[in-house]
């Protein structure tokens, strides 16, 4: 399966949609589209990792990045459509437990745009 990445801001949150493996190859690019977002005022962001087939501990790294970067400038950073094996590794690691995570995107929009 291919990486694919896509981003966009929809009523001040970011989304970010990805597909494929999340592994030390393409986990540079996974955090190159967030930094963008990481210096702009918006609400949050959500990162929809429904098509992701596999992660490894560097495309955890940049998720916790993501969440360090929530919780210093009080904004939401919020995971939907984990898998078993992404989920898997973030129980593992306990991370499971830390992220804001929803079951799908639509869930996640929503519970951004009422905060």
């Amino acid at each position: 399966m291919t990486f694919k990445i896509k981003s966009r801001i929809k009523e001040n949150i970011g989304l970010v949609t990805v597909e494929g493996e999340v592994d030390m190859f393409t986990s540079p690019n996974l955090r190159d589209k967030l930094l963008p977002f990481f210096k702009k005022k918006i609400k949050g962001i959500i990162v929809d990792l429904s098509g992701v087939s596999f992660m490894d501990s560097s495309g955890i790294a940049t998720l916790v990045e993501g969440l360090q970067w929530s919780k210093r400038e009080n904004r939401q950073f919020v995971l939907t459509g984990l898998g078993t094996n992404v989920l898997n590794a973030l129980t593992l690691t306990k991370l499971n437990n830390v992220f804001n995570i929803k079951t799908d995107t639509e869930s996640a929009y929503q519970q951004l745009c009422q905060n």
